[in-house]
């Protein structure tokens, strides 16, 4: 089935002409069609937009003009990305009919490469706790995860082959364990978070989805660069992650396992899977305890992250507080009960934490992680802890899901890698060798 491509697959068939744009996007907007009422991965879909961007892009192709990196792949984004002349409604009723007038720069990269936009996927209320009803594709009675519950759903349902999502806490690593696919987020300031929902200027980051590993990396470095309009933006020259999937390791990753004081919420599915990788690597892992610093950093992400949300959207809270959910009231209530030297201390500790990786990273290659708990709870019991990415996202670090790993119920359970701050690339050499490594012991 052409909507089951990956992206890398799909873009190498249309430029040597085995298939089109049209008739990939034809086939997504079929499967969509065919799913997605019981799926619920898209909030806006404009098919004859689509269409009409495949018909170009198949002309630009015939002309023998230059292709794109994603040339001729759909792709879709988180409904807090601004794409020109489509809603962006941030999963609230207090932002029902915004139209965004010009295209986020993550858009306008999209355009440039060549990708066919699609259309907005769901997010949950403002990015954050409450869950949208979106289904995972695998069971529609379980959460795909959030905040970006339908950009993850969309790609594992065969919709789209990349997605666009973002990371606060969770909500590209986690969704990305739950549907079953790669989920990447990049080290912060490696793309461009301007025209997107400003829920924390500190900790917001954008993150993406795919079928491999090569569709994440093609997608993140189509996306990066450096903005002056966004004040985590990295002025200077960024890592290529599909570089990174060029090359082999010198030597073998020296990878490292940090205990953490919530390991306790694992599943036992969970932790048996894990169990079983870490004596698979044998001597290439090590296991510590993480520091007491480290693992506070759960603490301050909490305090940085409500102290900010209840101050960037303030506008939001105060002319519409009847439309906001009573999940999310409670944690603007105590984002502004915050004192500003609360706020400082915690901020001053996540770029402590920075430091503290800096470091860390010349001894390891990359840190094994539980992606999420386990595997996806049921829709009503909400979208699932985020605390297992926490203290990689409030550091910045570039973090994979890897799909290696299924539970009882037969759902999927990923496999968190992470990287040191803008060595993506490194990320990547490392995450191939671990695929690698775990194909041959099974």
């Amino acid at each position: 089935m052409l909507c089951q491509l990956t992206a890398s697959e799909a873009r190498r068939q249309i430029a040597d002409g085995l298939i089109t744009s049209q008739q990939l996007v034809q086939a997504c907007l079929d499967r969509i069609a065919e799913t997605d009422a019981g799926i619920g991965a898209w909030v806006h879909l404009d098919a004859e937009n689509a269409l009409a961007q495949a018909r170009d892009l198949d002309d630009l192709r015939r002309k023998g003009q230059t292709l794109g990196p994603l040339h001729g792949v759909p792709v879709g984004l988180k409904d807090i990305f601004d794409v020109k002349d489509m809603p962006t409604e941030c999963g609230s009723p207090a932002r029902k009919g915004t139209i965004a007038e010009i295209d986020c720069p993550v858009a306008a990269k999209l355009r440039e490469a060549g990708a066919v936009i699609m259309g907005k996927t769901v997010t949950t209320e403002f990015a954050f706790l409450n869950p949208a009803d979106t289904s995972n594709p695998h069971n529609h009675a379980h959460t795909p995860g959030g905040s970006s519950s339908g950009s993850a759903a969309a790609v594992a349902a065969g919709h789209v082959p990349l997605a666009i999502g973002s990371q606060t806490n969770g909500s590209t690593v986690r969704p990305a364990s739950f549907c079953g696919i790669f989920g990447f987020k990049p080290t912060r300031g490696m793309i461009s978070r301007t025209g997107v929902l400003q829920t924390s200027v500190t900790l917001d980051q954008v993150g993406v989805f795919g079928r491999s590993l090569e569709d994440v990396s093609a997608l993140a470095d189509a996306l990066s660069g450096y903005d002056p309009r966004d004040p985590a933006s990295l002025p200077r020259p960024l890592p290529s992650a599909t570089a990174g999937l060029a090359r082999q390791p010198l030597v073998e990753p020296d990878l490292v396992w940090l205990d953490m004081p919530f390991h306790d919420r694992l599943t036992d599915d969970a932790r048996s899977g894990l169990d079983d990788i870490l004596a698979a690597l044998g001597d290439r892992i090590e296991r510590i305890e993480a520091p007491k610093s480290v693992a506070a950093l759960v603490e301050h992400q909490k305090t940085v992250h409500e102290y900010e949300i209840a101050h960037h959207l303030a506008d939001d809270f105060e002319r519409h507080w009847d439309l906001i959910s009573e999940t999310l009231k409670p944690v603007v209530e105590r984002g502004r009960a915050y004192s500003d030297q609360q706020y400082a201390e915690a901020l001053s500790m996540v770029a402590g934490a920075e430091d503290f990786f800096e470091q860390f990273f010349h001894d390891y290659d990359g840190v094994i992680a539980p992606s999420a708990a386990g595997e996806a709870p049921l829709k009503t019991d909400g979208t699932g802890d985020p605390v297992f990415c926490t203290v990689w996202t409030t550091a910045g670090l570039p973090a994979l899901n890897l799909p290696l790993l299924s539970g009882s119920a037969g759902l999927p359970i990923g496999v968190q890698l992470i990287g040191s701050g803008e060595r993506d690339d490194h990320l990547m050499t490392t995450a191939q060798w671990l695929l690698a490594s775990m194909a041959a012991n099974e």
